[in-house]
């Protein structure tokens, strides 16, 4: 007799929990959930992102500080520190032979080609 009811009892207890599974599922599978969990997935993976680009900017400032560093291009230094712009140096030496016989600067595109 004891036998039967504990039986009977298990049987009862593993169909309510297998229909209380079920209905779970089947609530987790309609549209507005599933709407609902792609939605907190596209905030989570935004943020995830966002957290991604903030390291690497963070990266790229850090490894910036280290080449300016190791090249010495402190920006204390002032503008005095920076070398001649080359364009002022190659105009300078129009004064040689090669150049003698023009008077003014003039440069054709199409020379190059």
């Amino acid at each position: 007799m004891f036998r039967r009811t504990f039986w009977f009892t298990a049987g009862a207890a593993a169909g309510v929990w297998a229909t209380t599974k079920v209905n779970r599922k089947l609530k987790q599978l309609t549209p507005e959930s599933l709407a609902a969990q792609a939605a907190n997935k596209a905030i989570e993976a935004g943020h995830r992102l966002k957290d991604f680009a903030l390291d690497v900017r963070e990266g790229m400032a850090e490894r910036e500080a280290e080449l300016d560093e190791a090249l010495g291009l402190n920006t204390t230094a002032g503008p005095e520190a920076l070398p001649a712009p080359r364009r002022f140096a190659a105009l300078e030496n129009r004064t040689s032979p090669k150049y003698a016989d023009r008077t003014t600067y003039s440069y054709n595109r199409n020379e190059d080609h």
